[in-house]
């Protein structure tokens, strides 16, 4: 299937919606960079394509043009439902303005963001993002990358959402690095344990030949 992709794209001719429903969601992943570069961007209105599966370069390409794509739609109550599929190549900004529409977005293609887009999310965006299925997001609370955005999260802020999550940053906790040093010798520890045994007495002692001078 690669080799005919590749035959077919080498002989000048554009990914059309024809193609690519022929070369489907099974198929798409094969797809090299050159290869998705040659996809007519409106052809993506009409083909039946789902990359969740594939390579995140392969979701980031199919993204950009899915959404120059469906830019018409993009103040309408369709535009989530149109990206939806390609909403794995988001990047953060854009899922913070998609937030803000109400989409209600199903908890599977949540935990298919992009890492770095959805670490970029604060609890009040993915509450707006998630919507009515919010609640969702504790069945999925120890699989990544849900587990990695709660661990960066205040815990403060995760008890408003008031679902039950776990694992955030406790108010106030500051993470100290402790420096590592070289364990000392048992001859060492003998003598500063010695300093410290006799230095009541030479304090004691210097006070007073200095009261006594």
């Amino acid at each position: 299937a690669a080799l005919m992709i590749n035959r077919y794209v080498s002989l000048g001719n554009r990914l059309t919606t024809p193609a690519l429903n022929a070369i489907g969601t099974k198929y798409v992943c094969l797809l090299n960079a050159t290869e998705l570069n040659a996809i007519d961007t409106s052809s993506l209105k009409t083909a039946a394509l789902d990359p969740s599966a594939c390579s995140q370069t392969t979701k980031d390409i199919l993204y950009n043009k899915a959404k120059r794509a469906f830019s018409d739609q993009h103040n309408s109550r369709a535009y989530y439902l149109l990206i939806k599929p390609y909403l794995g190549g988001a990047p953060g900004i854009d899922l913070k303005a998609l937030s803000k529409d109400q989409v209600n977005m199903d908890i599977e293609t949540f935990t298919k963001l992009r890492k770095e887009s959805l670490l970029d999310l604060t609890p009040a965006e993915v509450k707006d993002l998630l919507g009515v299925n919010l609640s969702q997001l504790k069945t999925v609370q120890n699989e990544s990358p849900v587990r990695e955005w709660i661990h960066k999260q205040k815990q403060s802020e995760l008890d408003k959402l008031n679902v039950g999550l776990s694992g955030g940053t406790p108010d106030g906790y500051i993470n100290f690095v402790t420096p590592k040093f070289q364990t000392p010798s048992s001859a060492p520890l003998g003598a500063v344990a010695m300093v410290f045994h006799l230095l009541p007495a030479l304090l004691l002692s210097f006070v007073m030949m200095f009261v006594l001078s």
